[in-house]
C-alpha cells in the first residue's frame, strides 16, 4: 500500500484559510467605508475632514509627544 495523499487535504486548508482571509478584508473595508461615510456626513460641506482643528502657522506642541 502506497501512503496517504495529504496534499489534497493540506491544499483544501489553505483554500480555506484564504477564503476566510478575504472574507475578513471585504468585511474591513465596508467598516472603513461606513467609517468615512460617517465622518463625511458629520462635516459640513466643503470642509476637509482631516484639517479639521488645524490652523495656518506653527502648531501647539502636544503634551503626548514628550
Amino acid at each position: 500500500m502506497g501512503q496517504p495523499n495529504r496534499a489534497t487535504h493540506e491544499k483544501r486548508r489553505r483554500e480555506r484559510a484564504q477564503k476566510d482571509r478575504q472574507v475578513q478584508k471585504e468585511e474591513s473595508r465596508l467598516t472603513r467605508k461606513d467609517t468615512r461615510a460617517e465622518r463625511a456626513a458629520s462635516v459640513e460641506a466643503g470642509v476637509d475632514p482631516d484639517l479639521i482643528g488645524i490652523f495656518p502657522g506653527p502648531q501647539p506642541v502636544l503634551e503626548e509627544e514628550f
